[in-house]
């Protein structure tokens, strides 16, 4: 095992590694940008190193000064958490190349999965279900125009690169498709520097199911069930649960042996997540593949009952994972805590924490790190805190967290408590009735 690692990441992902290193004696380097110097986990790492200024891409996305950073320190691997580089090929391999062990797949793995409709055809030619579409990259709108009148409207045209809705359109009629195409290309542009999209079929109202899947650097490929990812808002993922409600064992069975199919055919290491769409006659289509650690990976932690981060250090360190099914126990949900205004369309809500109180008891976890006087800045992601609590049923989790979110104070900035509330108390969704479009229709103000 790594006698110390660098985490090139910040905030509550940040200190959730650095937890699983403490209890297994690993040392931490944590890198921050000047913004993020009252972070909780420049506070609990071993070593911090500050990386530059607020913005992104001078600070967590600057691949030299964070390579330096591990330099002086004396790491030996080096942990890219979830978003940021986490899904950089280039940085996997310079990481390499550099003398570090990146925790997680190598870059030939990033290329071809973060590339969706390469991604797509890899899956498709391993025998994985894929939605009807395009062949790769639409170069021309004629020969989109074609792919379209073929599989027929609707068609969702989607970025080959990164994720979050940005980059993709939904097309209803022919006349929009030429305008929709070039407005993704660009919005992929902006955000991925990568203008390339690709159209598929898209799925009416379908359910977000995913697949967690493992592998080592030993030939060994293992799924460790789905989590339902169904409640969105403009494709963002804002609660999580495993196991999904209209899952039978009979359709998990199927969807984990293509998800370890599809990953086995790439020799993947490493955590991954293999993310289909389900339709309403329980057929499952391959979506993408995510290479690296998820953010809902905690529900799947508290079902199987092994630390994800752990397994993440032990295979990148040349160890084993067990081959046996794992067999998944109760019921896990996660609310995303994020500092946006619910009430305000979701805006935005940097500034100063005043007050703050974790909820506690039996089967609630926190997974945070901001506290009473912390500073959110306005640069990054707005997730501040990952409640999750678990039951040993879903009615027993939903209640279990209805009374966390009642005990959670966040005072001084807006937050989506108040959503997860309310949804919590809903019955289309205690009963499991919902799809990717549920937010479309629920009114939270007034349940």
């Amino acid at each position: 095992m790594f006698k110390k690692i660098l985490i090139a990441n910040r905030g509550e992902i940040a200190l959730r590694i650095i937890r699983t290193c403490r209890e297994m004696g690993v040392k931490t380097v944590a890198v921050y940008s000047e913004a993020d110097k009252h972070s909780l986990h420049v506070r609990f790492a071993d070593e911090a190193v500050c990386i530059g200024p607020p913005p992104g891409r001078e600070s967590y996305l600057n691949i030299p000064r964070i390579i330096s950073a591990a330099y002086l320190t004396g790491a030996e691997a080096i942990h890219p958490g979830y978003g940021f580089l986490a899904e950089n090929a280039e940085f996997s391999d310079i990481c390499t190349a550099s003398g570090f062990v990146f925790i997680g797949p190598d870059p030939a793995m990033i290329e071809a999965m973060g590339d969706k409709a390469r991604a797509k055809e890899t899956m498709k030619a391993a025998g994985v279900p894929v939605v009807m579409g395009s062949e790769g990259i639409i170069t021309n709108i004629e020969d989109a125009k074609a792919v379209a009148n073929e599989i027929g409207f609707p068609v969702i045209i989607k970025a080959v690169a990164g994720g979050g809705g940005r980059g993709m359109r939904i097309v209803h009629e022919a006349a929009d498709l030429e305008q929709q195409i070039q407005t993704a290309q660009t919005e992929a542009l902006t955000a991925f520097n990568n203008a390339g999209v690709y159209i598929e079929k898209y799925i009416d109202r379908p359910r977000h199911i995913e697949i967690q899947i493992f592998g080592d650097n030993h030939g060994t490929v293992v799924h460790y069930g789905e989590r339902e990812c169904s409640i969105q808002r403009r494709h963002q993922k804002l609660l999580e649960e495993s196991p999904s409600p209209v899952v039978t064992e009979a359709i998990r069975t199927a969807m984990g042996a293509a998800a370890v199919k599809g990953a086995a055919s790439v020799g993947y290491s490493g955590a991954g997540t293999i993310e289909f769409l389900l339709d309403k006659d329980s057929k499952f289509y391959f979506m993408e593949m995510n290479t690296r650690i998820q953010v809902e990976h905690c529900v799947t932690e508290q079902v199987i009952g092994i630390d994800l981060i752990r397994q993440q250090l032990h295979v990148a360190a040349g160890g084993k994972i067990a081959k046996k099914p794992q067999r998944l126990e109760g019921h896990a949900i996660e609310c995303r805590i994020n500092a946006e205004d619910p009430m305000k369309d979701f805006r935005p809500s940097p500034g100063v924490i005043t007050s703050f109180h974790a909820p506690g008891g039996y089967g609630v976890r926190l997974d945070s790190h901001v506290y009473s006087g912390y500073t959110i800045p306005p640069y990054y992601d707005s997730m501040i805190a990952k409640l999750i609590a678990f039951g040993s049923n879903r009615e027993e989790a939903i209640d279990r967290m209805r009374s966390a979110l009642d005990e959670m104070i966040v005072e001084g900035v807006a937050t989506t408590i108040p959503f997860h509330r309310a949804l919590m108390r809903d019955k289309r969704f205690r009963d499991g009735d919902f799809d990717t479009h549920f937010l479309e229709t629920f009114d939270w103000k007034t349940v």
